[in-house]
C-alpha cells in the first residue's frame, strides 16, 4: 500500500489535491455563512434552510449530466470552468455586498448555481484522479481526499463564523479567492486529461443512463445503490436528533461547536488510518463494519443527553467512515472501464444523496412525536435494519482486500463501455 509520503511525489495528484483542498475550505466557509446571512437578511429560519437546500438541489441535479461531461470532455477544462464559475458567482455577492444591494433572491440564485458547478466538478475530479494515480495507489489517494474533507469541515465553521462577524460579504470574498486559487493550480496540471475520442453516435439519454446501468449490473454496487441512501437518511437523522436535543436542553453554542470540532479531528485520524485499514481488511468486511459502526454507539445517546456523549459516539462511529468510503471508491474505480468512471461515480453519488434532504424532516418528526429518548432508539433500530442490507449480501461480503481485487474481478465479467 502506497504511503502518503510516496503519493506526494505524484506531482499532478498533489496539484489536483491542493487545488481542491483550498477550494473546499472556501466552500465550507461559504456554506456555513450562507444560511446565517439569509437569516440575518430575513429573520426567517425557513429562508436560512432554503439557502442550503438550493445549493444541494443544484449539486444533485448536475451530478448525472456532470458524469456524462466527465466521460466525454477534457476533465481539466471542466474543473477549471467549474472553479472559474464559482469565483465569478461569489464575486457577484461580494460586489453586491460592497454596494449595499445584496438581496435574498441574489443569494439563492448563487447558491443554486454554485451547486450546479460543484456537481459538474465532482465526477470530473474523480475521472482525473483515475488518470493521474495508478490503480495500486487509489486507496491512499482517496483516503487523502477524505482527510481533506474533514480538515475543511473542521476549519470552515470557525473561519466562516469569524468572517460573518466581520461582514456579510467577507465569507464570499474568501470563497471567491479560494476558487480563483484552485483555478490557477489546475492550470498547472501536465497530464492529458482529455476523454478518449468516441466512435459511436452520441445518445443523450443513453449517456445519462450508462452509469446507472453499469452500476446496477454489478451485484456489489447494486446493493450499495439500495443501502447508501437509506444509511445516509437514518444516520444523519440520528445525529440531527442528538443535535436538536442539545439545543433544546440549552447547551451553549460554543460547546456544540466543540462537539463538531472533536468529530472533525476523529474524522481526520480515521482518514490517516484508512490506507492501513483498507490494506489489511477485506473491502466487503470493512463495508459491513461501517454499516454497523453507529448502531451500538447510538444507545448512549438515548440514555444521556450530553455534549461529551455525543462527541464520543459520533467520533468513534465516524472513525471507520473514511476507510469505508475510500475502500469502496477505490474498488469501484479499479473495476470500472475508464470511459465510464465519471458516470459511475456520479450515479453512485446521485443516489446516495437523494435522501439527505429528508433527514432533518425525519429527525424533527420523530423528536416531536416520540420525544428524545424514543426518537434516538427508533432511529437506532432503523439504522440496524438498514445495516442488514450489506451484511446479508454475499456479493458484499465476498469482496477481498485490494491485493486480491484483480483475481476477484475477471475482465470478462466487466461490461464494455458504451
Amino acid at each position: 500500500m502506497t504511503s502518503y509520503r510516496t503519493l506526494a511525489r505524484n506531482r499532478d495528484f498533489t496539484m489536483l489535491w491542493s487545488a481542491q483542498t483550498i477550494s473546499e475550505l472556501g466552500s465550507r466557509v461559504s456554506s456555513f455563512a450562507m444560511p446565517l446571512v439569509a437569516y440575518a437578511m430575513t429573520g426567517s429560519a425557513f429562508w436560512a434552510a432554503t439557502a442550503e437546500a438550493a445549493y444541494l438541489l443544484g449539486m444533485v441535479a448536475m451530478l448525472l449530466p456532470g458524469g456524462v461531461l466527465a466521460d466525454r470532455c477534457d476533465r481539466r477544462r471542466l474543473m477549471r470552468v467549474s472553479h472559474g464559475g464559482g469565483a465569478l458567482l461569489y464575486s457577484s455577492l461580494v460586489g453586491a455586498g460592497l454596494l449595499g444591494t445584496l438581496t435574498l433572491p441574489h443569494l439563492l440564485v448563487v447558491a443554486l448555481l454554485t451547486g450546479l458547478v460543484a456537481g459538474m466538478f465532482v465526477p470530473a475530479e474523480t475521472s482525473a484522479i483515475r488518470t493521474v494515480v495508478p490503480a495500486e495507489d487509489l486507496p491512499t489517494a482517496l483516503s487523502q481526499q477524505q482527510a481533506r474533507q474533514h480538515v475543511a469541515a473542521l476549519a470552515g465553521g470557525p473561519l466562516g463564523g469569524a468572517l460573518v462577524a466581520a461582514s456579510r460579504w467577507a465569507p464570499f470574498l474568501f470563497d471567491a479567492l479560494s476558487y480563483a486559487a484552485g483555478w490557477a493550480l489546475l492550470g498547472r496540471l501536465r497530464t492529458d486529461l482529455a476523454a478518449r475520442p468516441r466512435t459511436g453516435p452520441r445518445r443523450v439519454l443513453g449517456d445519462l443512463s450508462d452509469g446507472l446501468r453499469f452500476t446496477w449490473s454489478r451485484p456489489f454496487f447494486r446493493v450499495l445503490l439500495l443501502w447508501a441512501p437509506m444509511a445516509n437518511l437514518t444516520v444523519n437523522a440520528l445525529f440531527f436528533v442528538a443535535l436538536l436535543r442539545l439545543v433544546e436542553a440549552g447547551v451553549p453554542a460554543f460547546q456544540i461547536g466543540l462537539v463538531e470540532a472533536t468529530i472533525g479531528v476523529c474524522g481526520i485520524l480515521g482518514a490517516l488510518a484508512a490506507p492501513w485499514l483498507i490494506d489489511r481488511l477485506a473491502t466487503g468486511t470493512l463495508t459491513v463494519a461501517v454499516a454497523w459502526s453507529f448502531v451500538p454507539l447510538s444507545v448512549p445517546l438515548a440514555l444521556w443527553n450530553h455534549p461529551v456523549v455525543m462527541a464520543a459516539a459520533a467520533s468513534v462511529g465516524l472513525f471507520l467512515n473514511p476507510a469505508g468510503n475510500a475502500g469502496v471508491g477505490s474498488y469501484r474505480m479499479a473495476i470500472t472501464p475508464p470511459d465510464l468512471v465519471g458516470r459511475v461515480q456520479s450515479a453512485m453519488q446521485f443516489t446516495s444523496m437523494l435522501s439527505m434532504p429528508l433527514a432533518p424532516a425525519l429527525a424533527g418528526a420523530l423528536l416531536t412525536g416520540l420525544g428524545g429518548t424514543a426518537a434516538v432508539l427508533a432511529l437506532t433500530a432503523l439504522t440496524a435494519a438498514v445495516a442488514l442490507i450489506p451484511t446479508l449480501s454475499s456479493s458484499v461480503r465476498s469482496v477481498p482486500r485490494p491485493a486480491d481485487w484483480p483475481r476477484h474481478e475477471s475482465p470478462a465479467a466487466v461490461p464494455a463501455a458504451a
